[in-house]
């Protein structure tokens, strides 16, 4: 005699599967169902699982090996997503970024050679401007300066100050020569081009000199 037949209460076999449909349509069991990525968890715990089991004891060394070579490239790729292709190296930066609101380039040795062109063609001005771009240039491809986007031939004067202090006058007039021609329209002159000049040649002497060592 089963427990359904002392029951007078309990379903028959029909009444107590309708019962358990029912229940089995209730909301809390579909979100108690696993989700797709319950199964991917599940996947990769057995993979590893596998990985170390006995059985395969003697592959994990190679599957190991390519389980690192996936995760190097797996970096590789975010790198390259995230920040993009190397950059340059500092020497091209430096002669092809932007000084004194150009691009341009020419080294501070062509630029200084263009500028003399300029000065015996009787060109002062041209030859000014380009005798201080060839000052800055000569800064930048040592390492002195590191000029923001933009700056002003002040702003490189008063950072090439901030390592060259013993110059700063002339890095200053210097400056001010600049923007007296390029900007104010003021002629320049032999004797200004000159000036200038002599300070170019100045600041890449000072540059150049070895740095004293404190005793």
């Amino acid at each position: 005699m089963s427990f359904f037949d002392l029951d007078p209460y309990a379903p028959d076999g029909d009444e107590a599967r309708r019962w358990a449909e029912q229940e089995l349509q209730n909301q809390r069991y579909a979100d108690a169902k696993p989700t797709w990525f319950d199964y991917f968890a599940e996947d990769v715990a057995e993979f590893i699982s596998n990985l170390f089991s006995p059985d395969t004891g003697q592959q994990v060394g190679s599957t190991a090996l390519v389980i690192v070579i996936v995760v190097i490239v797996a970096a590789l790729i975010t790198v390259l997503i995230l920040w993009g292709r190397p950059r340059a190296s500092r020497s091209v930066r430096r002669r092809g970024a932007e000084l004194l609101g150009e691009r341009d380039d020419r080294s501070a040795t062509q630029l200084r050679a263009d500028a003399e062109r300029s000065a015996r063609d009787g060109d002062w001005d041209a030859a000014t401007i380009l005798r201080f771009r060839a000052l800055a240039r000569g800064l930048l491809e040592r390492d002195v300066i590191a000029p923001a986007p933009g700056a002003t031939a002040q702003a490189i004067a008063r950072e090439a100050s901030a390592s060259l202090g013993a110059h700063d006058a002339e890095l200053a007039s210097a400056a001010g020569s600049f923007d007296q021609v390029r900007y104010l329209r003021h002629p320049a002159s032999e004797e200004s081009y000159r000036q200038m000049a002599a300070t170019d040649d100045l600041v890449a002497r000072a540059v150049q000199a070895p740095q004293a060592v404190p005793a």
